[in-house]
């Protein structure tokens, strides 16, 4: 089964002084964007942002259904994706994307929720199409 998402990326104007827009086809996604998104923290939007919900939400859904699977039926899971994008060259580079689990899932020991939370960041779609570091730093809370 293949599903196809998409969204929309406008950008008026060039360089520094350019505005963009983004907007996702289900609508959730629909705001500015431009450099002093990025890197000023003007209000908006920016490309690592965006990667960051996707892969923090990725990860997280990944670790769910990986538990589920193991035959637990409750739990709380939250992770947080920051992604780092650093000067490379004349360009930029997005060379991290580091991942922090706090979990409460009853039923299991900590070493198999570990193993679950490793298998879950190798395995997530949006961790495979990352070519940066991954790292992943777990709480277990029991």
């Amino acid at each position: 089964m293949a599903t196809v998402n998409s969204a929309t990326a406008r950008y008026e104007g060039l360089g520094k002084e350019g505005k963009g827009h983004i907007r996702t086809k289900s609508g959730v996604v629909d705001n500015p964007y431009g450099f002093n998104t990025r890197f000023e923290g003007a209000p908006g939007t920016n490309p690592e942002e965006l990667i960051a919900a996707a892969h923090s939400a990725c990860f997280t859904m990944a670790l769910s259904f990986a538990l589920a699977r193991a035959g637990h039926e409750d739990g709380t899971l939250e992770t947080t994706a920051k992604v780092t994008l650093d000067k490379d060259g004349d360009a930029f580079s997005v060379t991290q994307s580091a991942l922090t689990l706090t979990g409460k899932v009853a039923g299991i020991d900590e070493a198999k929720f570990r193993e679950l939370a490793q298998e879950a960041e190798k395995n997530c779609p949006i961790s495979k199409v990352l070519n940066c570091e991954i790292t992943l730093d777990v709480t277990f809370e029991g």
